[in-house]
């Protein structure tokens, strides 16, 4: 079990099978940098091309397909004392008629952000506007992390599917464990677009942009085929589902939830679903990509009560 210091030199705006950035091992741990999602570094220099760029692929040791990666957040933090967002709500989560009042559009980001980095705040401090000097705390979370997909292709960083992706769930924060299923040798994984906060479902089209300071460790989950990314922390267990229309997003992560309580959790017949219909909680992590995202959560707790 390594430790590897991994600064990068090179990005990706597609998850894809491309030469990997670094070759580790099951156990491993990576301490990297990721680029914002305009491709400004730490020092809030242009180092890459916009839109969504990956810090990546990390080749892991052993990976093929019907296998399942887990990713342990172990630490997300902005490295830089500016964030940025865009002003404007999606038109696709209003009413048609209420588009015509809104603002302009464009430019999309047109907020900055001042990131207290040791108290953990970020404060509005352009444009000017009535909320006056508005305070939020930070939650840092990443908006794409995933694997290459399968048969070779490589699809968009601002979009996501079985692969995992550009989900912006702001659950994807540290401590949280995130698996994978396994598509192509040594798995291939990226990550990158941090966001200092953001609310649910991205629906300005982006959070406070920045870039981040990350350390996460790899396991390898040999033979353990899961069909969409799931996720754990110590309260809840999560399933994701990456499509469009929501509802077949939702069909999705509800789906495999039921499979990981019934091959995980030994609930057979109709106690899975008795125990979905009383204490599903569901959250919305995208609605303005080309794939809106939807995560099935569970506590933890329901399932010690049904063993």
């Amino acid at each position: 079990m390594a430790i590897h210091k991994f600064h990068p030199k090179i990005y990706y705006n597609a998850f894809g099978t491309y030469t990997p950035v670094l070759r580790i091992s099951d156990g491993d741990t990576v301490i990297t940098s990721t680029v914002d999602n305009n491709g400004r570094d730490a020092a809030d220099n242009q180092v890459t091309r916009p839109g969504n760029p990956l810090t990546g692929p990390f080749y892991i040791h052993g990976a093929e397909p019907g296998d399942t990666l887990a990713v342990h957040l172990e630490k997300l933090w902005p490295n830089r004392r500016i964030g940025r967002s865009s002003t404007v709500i999606s038109p696709n989560v209003v009413d048609p008629e209420y588009v015509r009042e809104m603002p302009p559009l464009e430019p999309r980001i047109t907020a900055e952000w001042e990131l207290d980095l040791e108290r953990g705040t970020a404060m509005l401090i352009k444009p000017e506007t009535n909320l006056g000097h508005f305070v939020l705390s930070l939650n840092p979370m990443l908006g794409c992390l995933g694997v290459a997909p399968p048969r070779e292709q490589a699809i968009s960083s601002a979009t996501s599917g079985t692969h995992g992706g550009n989900m912006d769930y702001r659950g994807f924060v540290s401590g949280v464990t995130v698996y994978f299923p396994v598509f192509v040798e040594g798995a291939l994984f990226f990550i990158g677009d941090g966001h200092a906060v953001q609310g649910d479902g991205e629906i300005i089209g982006t959070g406070i942009e920045v870039s981040f300071d990350v350390k996460f460790t790899v396991k390898l989950l040999k033979d353990k085929k899961i069909t969409w990314p799931r996720a754990e922390n110590k309260e809840y267990i999560m399933t994701v589902g990456n499509a469009r229309p929501l509802d077949q997003a939702l069909q999705h992560a509800t789906t495999e939830m039921i499979r990981w309580l019934q091959a995980d959790y030994g609930l057979k017949d109709r106690a899975a679903h008795i125990l979905l219909g009383q204490c599903v909680e569901y959250d919305v992590g995208n609605v303005f990509d080309p794939a809106y995202t939807v995560v099935c959560k569970l506590k933890k707790r329901w399932m010690k009560a049904a063993v």
